[in-house]
């Protein structure tokens, strides 16, 4: 039995022999119409003024000799008066048209009797025939899997989801124009690498026939980056693709977007100091202030963030002392707790559980957590005052992480003792330790000054800034399992 989606493309078929029946290209290859073409939020500018407007239509209604239908285009939408006694032959293809259709007009901006800013069309073209009824003609867009496997239903339907993504796009113009102020290259770096490193994840393998050897996509770009800094740049940013053979769920996505940057001479302070400006900035330019929406809570950006370390805010928020606290100690407080772990971890790891799983969902304001254990941490330098702690720190707000960085460990022989370290861990996870990066050692060996760096997620940023707490709803093509 035929469905109505059936039936509804059936039509558009008759149609479409009808359209060429009457000697009308259904898809020509441009705008045939003589004169200036312009947006639909410039028409709706010009008012007593012709222009040609094209976009898609989203409406049709009327009948017999007077139509009026409603054009959409990227920068908005307007109404088309189109009336027979004036198209004359013309109409009959009218009469052919539905909602989904490609036109372009031409025709005075003028106001209808209800007040309604319109083209009083004179002339029309068909650019592009719709086989198929938009959603809302059939069953409407509103499931989400759906929304997430054919976005651009969901761009063309949602207006709200098109400012989302429009606003993605300022979001990364902003960063840019903010860290280029600063004095900060942008480069590019690969995406294949032979030996994956920067975070300790999973990543994709692959092959390479060329060379006949294995390769695997980049998990970060941390590592490149800083060969650059050893090669004299001192202020150098990537926005780029890392791909994570790990899990997808409300803020993962195993292709995700990074923006990482580094500062020669930095400190993690110092790095703190640049990403609260970055904030700011952002705050700034997207909304003229500084206060925003994060969940249900209304989040200052624009105050200093206070630095909080670990151990401290484990002790404010859980109530006890991890750095009086025995290996054992800390396994029977998770027991307790019902922390679930993956086993074999140390007594930096398991602090880093706890402060993961008991912790973080209360940082709503905007908050740096600083000095993080060493066994988490392979790449963050030593703390002068610590043993056994590094100078990282991470930015939570609204009870999320939103970046992680720290002071760069710069000692080749560390660096080398911390890569065998992970390598040779013995928990379940061990595909995601950091392997030894021979090249990158040999680098920090001819020389390696300070360095301050951080990674921010783009997809988290986007999150942020448009209060949307999935991340699927901030990537256009975010990863679905295949339909059958």
């Amino acid at each position: 039995m035929a469905t109505r989606l059936d039936q509804l493309k059936e039509d558009r078929v008759a149609k479409l022999e009808k359209i060429r029946a009457l000697n009308v290209n259904p898809y020509p290859s441009k705008i045939a119409l003589e004169g200036d073409r312009v947006s639909v939020n410039e028409a709706r500018d010009g008012m007593g003024k012709t222009f040609i407007v094209a976009g898609r239509l989203m409406s049709m209604r009327g009948h017999g000799g007077l139509l009026f239908a409603d054009l959409g285009d990227s920068t908005g939408r307007i109404q088309l008066w189109m009336q027979k006694n004036k198209l004359v032959e013309m109409f009959a293809l009218v009469q052919l048209f539905d909602v989904g259709d490609h036109i372009a007009v031409k025709g005075t901006i003028v106001t209808t009797k209800t007040g309604e800013i319109s083209v009083d069309v004179d002339e029309i073209q068909l650019l592009g025939k719709s086989m198929r009824p938009l959603p809302s003609d059939w069953y409407g867009l509103s499931d989400t899997e759906e929304r997430y496997r054919k976005r651009y239903l969901d761009l063309l339907m949602n207006e709200e989801v098109r400012k989302r993504f429009n606003m993605r796009t300022k979001l990364i113009s902003g960063v840019r124009a903010y860290l280029d102020n600063l004095g900060f290259y942008e480069v590019e770096t690969p995406t294949l690498q032979v030996q994956y490193g920067g975070a300790n994840a999973k990543p994709f393998k692959t092959h390479l026939n060329a060379l006949d050897i294995p390769m695997f996509l980049r998990i970060a770009d941390e590592l490149y980056l800083k060969r650059l800094v050893v090669g004299g740049y001192d202020k150098v940013y990537e926005i780029c693709k890392d791909f994570r053979n790990e899990g997808v769920d409300l803020t993962h996505n195993p292709e995700f977007t990074m923006i990482e940057y580094y500062e020669a001479y930095a400190d993690y302070h110092r790095v703190m100091d640049v990403t609260e400006g970055l904030f700011k900035h952002l705050a700034h330019s997207l909304f003229g202030k500084h206060e925003m929406n994060v969940h249900d809570n209304t989040i200052n950006v624009g105050e200093k963030w206070p630095r909080i370390t670990m151990t401290d805010i484990i002790t404010k928020k859980v109530g006890i002392d991890v750095n009086e606290m025995s290996l054992e100690d800390l396994l029977n407080f998770c027991k307790k707790e019902k922390i679930e772990l993956i086993g074999g971890e140390t007594k930096g790891q398991l602090i880093f559980t706890i402060f993961e799983h008991r912790v973080t969902d209360s940082l709503i304001e905007p908050t740096w957590i600083i000095d993080y254990p060493e066994d988490v941490s392979p790449l963050s330098k030593p703390h002068p005052t610590k043993p056994g702690w590094v100078e990282r720190f991470e930015g939570y707000i609204g009870g999320k992480e939103i970046c992680d960085g720290w002071s760069e460990l710069t000692d080749p022989k560390i660096q080398r003792e911390r890569f065998e370290n992970d390598t040779k861990a013995v928990r379940k996870d061990h595909d995601e330790a950091q392997k030894v990066d021979e090249d990158f050692i040999e680098a920090m060996e001819y020389g390696m000054p300070p360095i301050g760096g951080i990674g921010i997620g783009i997809d988290r940023l986007t999150m942020f800034f448009t209060n949307t707490w999935s991340i699927k709803e901030v990537i256009l093509y975010p990863l679905m399992r295949p339909v059958e």
